[in-house]
């Protein structure tokens, strides 16, 4: 009963973490099309929160498609859906079988 109560928390703070990671990455997307001001609090705070992502997709020379448009951001927000669709659903499971 306790186990199944912790893992159920457990997956709920992780669908919580990664909506608001691909928010995150949805927000500095749409500020990459604005040529925001660099020295801005917010602008370096999504830099920084997305760049570490950013590197780990850009390292699998993706190309750029229809004029240029970088599909890194798209591509880690499917990667983290089906994060958290499968093994967020399945600690559900598995807390619901304890």
């Amino acid at each position: 009963m306790v186990l199944s109560t912790f893992l159920s928390a457990v997956a709920n703070i992780l669908h919580m973490v990664i909506t608001a990671y691909i928010w995150v990455l949805i927000a500095a997307a749409l500020i990459s099309w604005i040529q925001p001001n660099p020295f801005n609090p917010i602008v370096q705070l999504l830099y920084k929160l997305t760049a570490p992502a950013y590197a780990l997709v850009c390292k699998t020379r993706i190309p750029t498609v229809f004029g240029g448009i970088d599909l890194a951001p798209l591509l880690l927000i499917f990667a983290l859906e089906f994060i958290d669709m499968f093994f967020i659903g399945l600690l559900h499971e598995i807390a619901r079988s304890l």
